[in-house]
């Protein structure tokens, strides 16, 4: 019996051995069944913190205006515009929404009840097993969280699309603006330039308005000048026309005394070199000057048909006479008006009109030229 009692007690030795090594192991397991569910719990309080339970205002719209009319060289006051954010979701935007708060001890409690309780703090029973969804449970939170999480994520994913859509919309906006930048480049060189040059023009329009200063002062002092020769030239005027009445006079005094020489030289018996009897022409043009040699004072005079039968006759056959001619320019304005001259009658040139004269210096009023009138006075 001893014996017997002897194997129990080694048995309940060896069982209470091996109760108390699963013992500590269980409460090893224990503690790190509690230290995990807190580490858990800990992160699932600060996920939440990130989480946002509350909806943004939807009603929010964005506006954004740009200049649509086209870039044209002319000022427009009022230009075109679109709202490029017309479709854009402006609530997508908005932030500092409302985020889970359950750093209570009342949700740690909830997050910690993994089975509905009744009344009295039993598990409510599913069948044979304890019910795990309810109000009041660790999975209410969860499922709340869950549905929280992918109502970010979708925000989250309708914030990626909206990004690419502006992305595309803006890809025209700054291909236009990169055009536009070296258009605009070039404009500013433009201007640079422009305003360098009217920097100039400036300082020489401010050098012009110094010398139209200068200018009219001496236009002034010319006009002054001018007012005095004015009345000079008057004077010279009238002392003009008195010496024209004077030269009239003298010119009548000498055709009064050519034609006494001419009398004269008829009563002497006839002209030199043979010359006929005729002493005057009738009054009126009778050629013109083909050639003049003022050096050694002689011209070539070519007389109309009608002036030679006056010379020489109606048949042209007799000596040339020794008389005097006047010449005039037409347009020609001297102290005598167009008279320019007086020519002497020396030899003709057979077979033509053509006459060889001399050239009178006491009677020249400019240097004779081809061209000029010869006639009778």
């Amino acid at each position: 019996m001893s014996k017997i009692l002897h194997v129990f007690v080694y048995v309940f030795l060896a069982l209470a051995v091996g109760g108390l090594y699963f013992e500590s192991q269980l409460n090893a397991k224990r503690k790190t069944l509690t230290d995990r569910n807190r580490l858990q719990e800990d992160y699932i309080v600060r996920i939440a913190s990130t989480i946002e339970n509350a909806e943004p205002n939807k009603d929010v719209v964005a506006k954004l205006e740009v200049d649509s009319s086209p870039v044209e060289a002319k000022i427009i006051d009022t230009p075109d515009t679109e709202n490029v954010l017309e479709d854009y979701k402006q609530y997508l935007e908005q932030d500092n929404l409302a985020t889970y708060s359950w750093e209570n001890q009342a949700i740690r409690e909830q997050l910690r009840t993994v089975y509905v309780l009744d009344a009295e703090g039993n598990p409510v029973m599913d069948g044979d097993r304890p019910l795990m969804k309810g109000q009041g449970t660790e999975d209410e939170l969860l499922a709340k969280l869950l549905a929280s999480c992918q109502t970010q994520q979708e925000k989250l994913n309708n914030t990626r699309a909206e990004l690419k859509s502006l992305r595309e919309r803006f890809d025209p906006l700054v291909a236009e603006l990169n055009k536009l930048k070296p258009e605009a480049r070039q404009d500013k060189v433009t201007i640079e330039q422009k305003n360098k040059k009217i920097e100039t023009l400036e300082g020489e329009k401010s050098e012009l308005e110094k010398q139209i200063v200068k200018v009219k002062s001496q236009i002034d002092d010319l006009n002054s000048e001018i007012t005095s020769l004015k009345d000079e030239v008057t004077t010279a005027q009238e002392e003009a026309n008195a010496a024209k009445d004077d030269l009239a006079t003298a010119l009548e005094n000498n055709k009064r005394l050519n034609n006494m020489l001419k009398e004269a030289l008829v009563a002497a018996g006839g002209t030199r070199g043979g010359g006929n009897t005729v002493n005057t022409l009738p009054t009126g043009d009778k050629g013109r000057i083909v050639s003049a040699d003022n050096e050694n004072m002689y011209a070539i005079v070519e007389f109309t048909p009608e002036a030679m039968k006056e010379l020489k006759g109606k048949d042209a056959n007799a000596p040339l006479p020794v008389m005097e001619v006047a010449v005039r320019r037409p347009g020609y304005v001297g102290e005598a008006g167009e008279f320019v001259g007086r020519l002497r009658l020396r030899q003709e040139v057979p077979g033509k009109n053509y006459v060889i004269c001399d050239i009178l210096a006491n009677w020249e009023q400019d240097k004779l030229k081809e061209g000029d009138v010869v006639f009778a006075d």
